[in-house]
C-alpha cells in the first residue's frame, strides 16, 4: 500500500485551465442531471466548487481521485450537491 501511496502523491495535478476546463464540463452535466437553468459562467463556477467538494468527499471516504475521468466523475458529483443546496437554500419557505 505504501507503494501505492508515494506514486499518488507524486502525480502532479491538473493545472489553471485544465481545471477550468473540468469545472466547465462538471457544471454542463450538472446543469443537465438537476434540470437547472444556468449560464456558462455560473457552470464554470458550480464546476469548480463541485470538483473541489467532490475531490475532499472522496478524500474522506478514502476514494482514490486520480486521471480524467474519476476527477470528472468527483467534479459532477460535487456540482450537483452544490446545485441541490443552492436551490434548496433559494426556495422560499411557505
Amino acid at each position: 500500500m505504501e507503494s501505492f501511496n508515494a506514486a499518488m502523491s507524486a502525480q502532479p495535478g491538473y493545472g489553471f485551465f485544465a481545471t477550468i476546463f473540468i469545472g466547465l464540463l462538471a457544471g454542463w452535466v450538472a446543469e443537465r442531471i438537476t434540470s437547472s437553468n444556468h449560464g456558462i459562467l455560473t457552470n464554470m463556477l458550480v464546476g469548480v466548487a463541485g470538483s473541489f467538494l467532490g475531490s475532499r468527499l472522496a478524500e474522506l471516504l478514502d476514494i482514490p481521485i486520480f486521471g480524467f475521468f474519476r476527477t470528472l466523475v468527483a467534479a459532477i458529483a460535487g456540482a450537483v450537491i452544490v446545485i441541490v443546496v443552492w436551490n434548496a437554500l433559494r426556495k422560499p419557505v411557505a
